[in-house]
């Protein structure tokens, strides 16, 4: 799995307990008690607790909307030291990147406010150039020389609006011959998503990439932002001009911060383009605290014992494995993670959804929703159904927790259940006009639908696109699931309404883009009929 994946199950890691929290942060430091327990929680609730929110037992990773990873204490430390007193961010920048490239062997480092601001930030600094003249156009690049960005179409991804924001024209490729015609006087940059198919030997590795870039003087940015760092860089030394990570994952960084390395001209411009300078990224201020936690990290990260930390997932999923095993009819593996990205291993639960009644996603939704909450992943077909467990941002005590609950869901005995739908008390076919009350706003969508029995086909037409639209119907309860796709964006609608009066009114669930509701009513067409007669030829008269 890697970070570009949307999480089924939505939460909020937990901190209570972590083998990683600074106690002088979460409770009292040399210098009196924290302020943040005077009013947010008490000895016996966790600030979380306090707001009414529940923790989350993390089995996922390190995924932004859970929180990102658990900062190193390395981390809470620098933060604490550094508050307190004032600095000039230029020389801090410039500090911090001399020491980076101390650490990593680069050329130069940065830290911006994550990964993304970072892309944001070196798209930018390729558009501008250090110019500041330039700087304060963006976005408005009309009279701007570089205002294209290329991207090979398979790195085309969610994370990539970082980079339109500046305002540049995408260029999508396919092969290097594509790229080769796509280079002009315009093109700013390259961009380039780590995975398997930027890998050598691939059409568009980052090696052929860099081989057609580097007579135009065309820089390469590469998003590395899930991965483990390497020393020296190894992008870098396959040709990439910056690398960016993001702070808040594998490094156990701030989750607010990123990491970019490589050339140092070029990251003295992004430098330029980002908070504290007036322009394009003053939205994206990385401050000071953050800005030398992500230093603590990476100085972590050359001392860290990684076999050790290895080790003790390994550990834990093992203990959760045994537990899983005793259930007749579940078999359990490990997996070792493929690529760079989300280095971790993977327990894999598996068996027959017929035998114990029930699916990988619906256990997965069960521990979601229910304490004690616990994101893992799931998945599901006729014959096998399983889910899966990923290690790295649990905490001592996690295991035996979630070898418990699992046990207990798995282990219920559970009456076969019935596929047999209800019989359905409505018929649907036709043309829909459909009203939704977005959060702050209206918009008018159509359904051209057809039913057959309990089930619904067709087309929904949304804001900017058509696409296909399936659902079932149940006496008079509708679901209907679509999904609207555009270049490295993917948003999925699911209708769940009820039918009354020629009418369907509900709820739209839209994943990582909350809720909306909906009031859906027959289109009407005029009763009158009409002869047509079509001429015989060109009119004589316009």
């Amino acid at each position: 799995m890697n970070r570009r994946e949307i999480m089924k199950h939505l939460g909020v890691m937990p901190i209570a307990g972590s083998f990683l929290a600074s106690e002088s942060l979460l409770g009292h430091t040399a210098q009196g008690p924290s302020l943040m327990n005077k009013n947010l929680f008490s000895p016996t609730q966790s600030i979380y607790e306090g707001l009414g929110i529940d923790t989350i037992i993390n089995c996922r990773g390190t995924f932004t909307i859970l929180g990102g990873s658990t900062e190193r204490p390395e981390v809470l430390e620098a933060i604490e030291a550094a508050s307190g007193y004032f600095v000039q961010y230029d020389e801090l920048a410039y500090g911090i990147g001399k020491r980076l490239s101390e650490l990593t062997k680069a050329d130069w480092g940065m830290v911006s406010a994550g990964c993304a601001a970072g892309l944001k930030h070196v798209t930018a600094a390729c558009v501008a150039g250090g110019n500041p003249e330039k700087l304060i156009q963006i976005p408005n690049l009309e009279k701007l020389d570089k205002t294209e960005v290329i991207i090979p179409r398979y790195s085309r991804n969610v994370y990539d609006h970082a980079i339109r924001n500046v305002g540049v024209t995408v260029v999508m490729v396919d092969s290097p011959e594509e790229m080769e015609r796509a280079i002009n006087s315009k093109t700013a940059m390259i961009y380039i998503n780590s995975g398997r198919r930027s890998e050598k030997g691939q059409p568009l590795s980052l090696e052929k990439i860099v081989e057609i870039a580097k007579p135009h003087g065309v820089p390469v940015l590469l998003d590395a932002a899930a991965e483990n760092l390497t020393i020296p860089c190894v992008h870098l030394e396959r040709g990439a001009t910056v690398v960016a990570y993001s702070g808040g994952k594998a490094i156990c960084g701030p989750q607010c911060a990123g990491l970019l390395l490589g050339d140092k001209d070029l990251l003295m411009s992004a430098w330029q383009a980002s908070s504290p300078h007036h322009g394009p990224g003053r939205d994206n201020k990385v401050g000071k605290e953050e800005m030398l936690g992500m230093l603590a990290a990476v100085e972590a990260w050359t001392t860290r014992d990684h076999e050790k930390e290895w080790a003790t997932w390994i550990s834990w999923l093992e203990e959760i494995s045994k537990k899983m095993e005793k259930i007749q009819g579940i078999t359990t593996e490990i997996k070792q993670p493929q690529g760079r990205s989300n280095l971790a291993p993977v327990l894999h639960v598996k068996w027959n959804p017929t035998q114990l009644h029930i699916t990988g996603d619906e256990v997965a939704e069960e521990v979601a929703r229910n304490k004690p909450r616990i994101a893992i992943g799931s998945s599901s077909n006729e014959s096998e159904t399983s889910i899966n467990i990923t290690p790295n941002q649990m905490r001592p005590g996690n295991a035996k927790v979630v070898a418990e609950r699992l046990h207990g869901i798995l282990s219920k005995k559970r009456s076969p259940r019935s596929d047999k739908l209800a019989e359905p008390k409505v018929d649907l076919t036709g043309h829909w006009e459909v009203n939704i009350d977005f959060l702050s706003s209206k918009s008018t969508h159509m359904f051209f639908l057809e039913q057959k029995g309990n089930w619904i086909k067709g087309l929904h037409k949304s804001d900017f696109a058509m696409q296909e639209i399936m659902g079932m119907v149940e006496e008079d309860s509708v679901k209907l699931r679509s999904n609207y796709r555009i270049p490295g964006n993917h948003i999925s609608y699911w209708f769940s309404g009820q039918v009354s009066n020629e009418s369907i009114s509900g709820s739209i669930f839209l994943g990582e883009y909350l809720t909306a509701k909906f009031t859906a009513k027959r289109s009407k067409y005029s009763e009158k009929n009409t002869p047509i007669v079509i001429p015989g030829g060109p009119p004589l008269a316009t």
